[in-house]
């Protein structure tokens, strides 16, 4: 049997418009692997349908494992609990034992630029702090 190279064409960009409609980022793969099967039958008529399927599920494994293995954003590490110990912020409110403030930070701090934070002292705005210790969403500091 025979299949011509505009069907796996036609497969291909049918699997490439599922995956705009489904939220999954997995059928890509396997539309892009029909695409390029496309292009080889088109090259190569003579290529018999089980050559032109192995070829298929080839190329989707290929790009598959490219996906997860070099493209994919590696997620940022570098930002813990414990690595931001020492970050120096600005004070934007009063601070105190029983007060809860507002530091602000130059470059985020892990995702947020402003934190409510908690004092031993008093801490009045416009003094620079620094994080001692970070307490569920809240960071505790002290005068830098």
């Amino acid at each position: 049997m025979e299949m011509q190279w505009w069907i796996w064409l036609v497969f291909g960009f049918a699997l490439v418009v599922l995956e705009l409609m489904l939220p999954t980022f997995f059928i890509l793969w396997f539309g892009i692997g029909a695409v390029l099967v496309s292009l080889i039958a088109y090259l190569a008529p003579s290529l018999q349908l089980d050559m032109q399927v192995l070829l298929w599920v080839i190329f989707s494994s290929i790009t598959t494992a490219l996906w997860f293995k070099v493209f994919r954003k590696k997620p940022d590490n570098r930002w813990t609990a414990a690595s931001v110990i020492g970050e120096v912020g600005l004070l934007t409110a009063t601070v105190s034992e029983f007060h809860k403030g507002r530091v602000r930070f130059q470059k985020p701090i892990l995702g947020n630029e402003e934190w409510i934070c908690v004092a031993d002292t008093e801490i009045l705005p416009g003094e620079r702090v620094r994080i001692t210790a970070i307490e569920g969403n809240t960071a505790r500091v002290t005068r830098a």
